[in-house]
C-alpha cells in the first residue's frame, strides 16, 4: 500500500523537496557554526531555494525558459552574497553558492518526478561539502604526474577503445577491439598496483612492497628485492618476500583469465589461487623467522608508469605477435612448438603470451594445450626469477630464493598432472 496515495501529488513533491534541501541546509548550518568566516545560508535558506525551484517549475508547467530565468535570479542573489563575503572576509570559496544552485535544480527535478537524480545530487552535494578537509588533503597529495597518468588511462580506455573495430581481421583472426581491451585490462591491474605504491610509499615495508609489486610485475619486484638484500643481513625476509611476489603473480593471472576466457578460468583459476595463496603463506611464515619478523621499512622502488602510450603500444605489438606466433607454432610445429614458445616467454614478460592464449584457446589452440602452455610459461618465469635472485641477491638470500622459486615452478608443473 502506498502511504502517500491519499496525499495530492504536489504535497508529496513539496515534502520531498523540503527533505532534500533541508539536508544541504543542515550541513551548511554546521559549517556556519564551526567557521568564523561569513557563510551563506543554513537550514532555512536552502529549503526556500528548493521550494522556489519547484514553484517556478509548477507555474511554468515545466517550460525551460521560465525555469532558466528563475535560475538566473537565484544565481544573481548568490553572486551578491558571494561579493559581500569576499569583501568582508577575503575568503573566495564558492562551495556554498554552488550548493544553492544545486538546491534550486533539486526542486525542478522533483517536479519532473526525477526523484533518483534529485536524491543523487543532494547526497553528492552533502558529501562533497562535508569532506572538504579530506578532499583538499587528498588533492595536495596528488601530483601533476598522477593526474596525467590517470588521463592516459582514460585515453586508453574511454577514447581509443570505442573507436576500434570489433571484427576479425587477417588470416590470424586479429580483433583490434579485443587486442586493445586486453591492453587496457592488463594496464588497469598494473595501474592499480602503481597507484597503491605511490600512495603508500611513505610507510612501505619489504613485505608490503612484495605484495603490491607482485601485482605490478613479479619479475621487476624480484630483481629489486634481490639487489636490496645485499644491503641487509635478513636473508629470510627477502627470500620470503620474493616468494610472496611470485605468489601474487598467480592471483593476477587468475584475475586476467577470469576476465577474458571463462573456459580457461574454470580449468586454471582455482589451482592458481590455491598455489598463489600457498606461496604467499609460506613466504610470509619464512620471512618472520628470526630478526626478519620485524616489519623492516624500505625505500620503495619507483615503478615505470604502466600507462605510457609507448608501453601500451609495445604490449599490443607483443600480444599480436604472440597470437601470430602461437598459431604458426600450432600449424607447423605442433605441441612441442607451443610449449617451447611458452618456455621462452617465461624469460621476459609472460603477460602477452598468456593473454594471447586466452584469445586463441578453443579456436586455434586446443583448450588443454592452451592451459598447459600457460602453466609452463608461469613455471618458466618462476625459474628465471630464481636465477635472477640467485645472481643478484646476497649469497644466503640467493640460495633460499632459488630453492623457493624452483619449488614453486615444480609445483606449478605438477598442475599438468591434473
Amino acid at each position: 500500500m502506498d502511504i502517500f496515495a491519499w496525499l495530492p501529488a504536489d504535497a508529496t513533491h513539496i515534502f520531498f523537496v523540503l527533505f532534500l534541501s533541508f539536508l544541504i541546509g543542515v550541513e551548511r548550518e554546521e559549517r556556519k557554526i564551526s567557521d568564523e568566516r561569513y557563510a551563506f545560508g543554513g537550514v532555512r535558506t536552502y529549503p526556500l531555494i528548493g521550494l522556489i525551484g519547484y514553484a517556478i517549475a509548477v507555474l511554468s508547467k515545466g517550460e525551460l525558459l521560465p525555469q532558466t530565468l528563475g535560475f538566473a535570479v537565484v544565481a544573481a542573489f548568490l553572486m551578491i552574497a558571494y561579493w559581500h563575503r569576499l569583501s568582508s572576509s577575503g575568503y573566495a570559496g564558492v562551495a556554498a553558492e554552488m550548493s544553492g544552485l544545486a538546491t534550486y535544480l533539486v526542486g525542478a527535478l522533483v517536479y519532473r518526478d526525477m526523484f533518483w537524480l534529485a536524491t543523487a545530487i543532494t547526497v553528492s552535494s552533502v558529501i562533497l561539502l562535508e569532506l572538504k578537509a579530506q578532499l583538499e588533503n587528498l588533492a595536495q597529495r596528488i601530483e601533476t604526474t598522477d593526474i596525467l597518468t590517470f588521463a592516459k588511462f582514460l585515453l586508453l580506455s574511454a577514447v581509443i577503445l570505442p573507436l576500434l573495430p570489433n571484427t576479425q581481421l587477417t588470416q590470424f583472426q586479429i580483433n583490434p577491439f579485443t587486442t586493445w581491451l586486453v591492453v587496457v585490462a592488463v594496464s588497469a591491474v598494473s595501474y592499480g598496483s602503481y597507484v597503491l605504491q605511490r600512495l603508500t610509499k611513505a610507510q612501505s615495508s619489504v613485505l608490503f612492497s612484495a605484495l603490491v609489486g607482485g601485482a605490478y610485475s613479479s619479475t621487476v619486484t624480484t630483481v629489486v628485492l634481490a639487489r636490496r638484500s645485499r644491503q641487509d643481513e635478513q636473508a629470510h625476509l627477502y627470500s620470503g618476500s620474493m616468494l610472496i611476489a611470485s605468489g601474487v603473480m598467480y592471483l593476477r593471472l587468475a584475475v586476467l583469465l577470469a576476465l577474458f576466457n571463462r573456459a580457461l578460468m574454470l580449468k586454471l583459476a582455482l589451482p592458481f589461487v590455491l598455489l598463489g595463496g600457498l606461496a604467499m603463506l609460506i613466504g610470509w611464515l619464512w620471512s618472520r623467522r628470526g630478526a626478519a619478523g620485524e616489519a623492516k621499512t624500505m625505500t620503495p622502488f619507483e615503478p615505470k608508469n604502466p600507462l605510457e602510450i609507448s608501453a601500451a603500444l609495445l604490449f599490443a605489438a607483443l600480444f599480436v605477435g604472440m597470437l601470430v606466433a602461437t598459431q604458426l607454432a600450432v600449424q607447423h610445429l605442433g605441441l612441442a612448438g607451443v610449449y617451447t614458445l611458452a618456455t621462452l616467454m617465461g624469460v621476459t614478460d609472460v603477460d602477452p603470451f598468456i593473454m594471447g592464449m586466452t584469445q586463441s584457446a578453443s579456436s586455434v589452440t586446443p583448450l588443454t594445450v592452451a592451459s598447459a602452455a600457460i602453466i609452463v610459461a608461469a613455471a618458466s618465469n618462476n625459474l628465471v626469477k630464481g636465477i635472477y635472485a640467485f645472481t643478484l641477491s646476497s649469497r644466503r638470500a640467493g640460495v633460499e630464493s632459488l630453492c623457493f622459486l624452483l619449488g614453486l615452478a615444480v609445483c606449478g608443473l605438477l598442475l599438468l598432472l591434473l
